[in-house]
């Protein structure tokens, strides 16, 4: 699964060989750089742990009244009674495929690859 459009990542390479990467996904409406000071907390720069920190699109978010915000997918309902955006989790689930294809082209074994993410 290919995206059209790649996203705008922090980087914050390992400071010794890079053996495994961390790609964590902040919350709706904020950006990756909200998780740079806890990367900087964990020290595990030091221990081949690259970060990659990626910045979700704008979009129309209809449970904030349709403003555009930074988010994996538009939410429509918090009870889950509107259904879900099935285009944009699909949309973002193509753009994070990518960046961990990306890990893998760079020799990080797919076991040594971690999705995190917070909210959204």
């Amino acid at each position: 699964m290919s995206s059209d459009i790649a996203l705008h990542c922090v980087e914050i390479d390992a400071t010794s060989e890079h053996t495994a990467t961390v790609i964590w996904l902040h919350g709706l409406g904020a950006d990756g750089n909200d998780f740079v000071p806890v990367v900087h907390e964990l020290g595990l720069a030091d221990r081949g742990v690259r970060f990659v920190l990626p910045h979700a699109p704008f979009r129309r978010i209809t449970i904030n009244g349709g403003a555009m915000m930074s988010g994996w997918y538009d939410i429509y309902a918090l009870d889950g009674s509107q259904g879900e955006d099935a285009v944009g989790i699909r949309e973002s689930e193509a753009q994070l495929l990518d960046l961990i294809e990306v890990e893998i082209a760079r020799g990080v074994p797919v076991e040594r690859i971690v999705l995190a993410g917070f909210s959204q």
